[in-house]
């Protein structure tokens, strides 16, 4: 069992950095944030494994993209944001469908889970992230405007985006699901 729980952890990380690599902007965000749906494979493990498996898969995507695409800076830092965006995405929803396993479980998790990325983001951007690009790279941000306008409602429509796909996934994949949820956790 732990084997299989590596490989198929090794092979969420896999497709959830191909996602990765297929990421494209909305036009009336900053050019700097990208939609991807590289979290839906994070999620899927998070919910059939554990919240450690799930963590694992976001760990492993950005390291691979990391090595693949390189950061301008030479610090990963947008990797390390998208990093905690998948965590703060993940752990959310985990825990409610934990508590209600249902699609309404789900479906409440990945709502609560929109909330929490979107407002944890907006403060760590503030905190750390803007500041270490401007330490690094010497871009100067007009802190309200790129958090508020911008990295705010972007990650409150990547969460809603996200919602409609997992939702379809899970009515799709539910009964596999829930086979994996009781060979994996029982």
């Amino acid at each position: 069992m732990k084997l299989r729980s590596f490989v198929t952890i090794a092979m969420l990380s896999g497709i959830s950095f191909i996602l990765m690599l297929l990421n494209f902007p909305l036009p009336w965000f900053p050019v700097f944030l990208q939609i991807d749906f590289s979290d839906v494979p994070a999620l899927i493990a998070a919910i059939t494994m554990g919240p450690v498996a799930g963590i694992l898969v976001e760990l492993v995507k950005n390291v691979l993209d990391w090595i693949y695409t390189g950061a301008p800076e030479g610090i990963p830092v947008g990797h390390m944001a998208n990093f905690a965006t998948g965590v703060l995405f993940i752990l959310p929803a985990y825990y409610i469908y934990k508590k209600f396993p249902s699609a309404k479980g789900l479906i409440s998790g990945l709502v609560v889970s929109t909330v929490v990325m979107s407002l944890g983001m907006a403060i760590l951007n503030y905190v750390a992230f803007l500041p270490m690009y401007t330490y690094l790279l010497g871009f100067e941000y007009d802190m309200y405007e790129t958090i508020v306008l911008g990295i705010l409602p972007f990650n409150i429509v990547k969460g809603i985006m996200m919602l409609v796909v997992v939702t379809m996934i899970y009515r799709s994949m539910r009964v596999w699901i829930e086979q994996q949820r009781r060979q994996y956790l029982a």
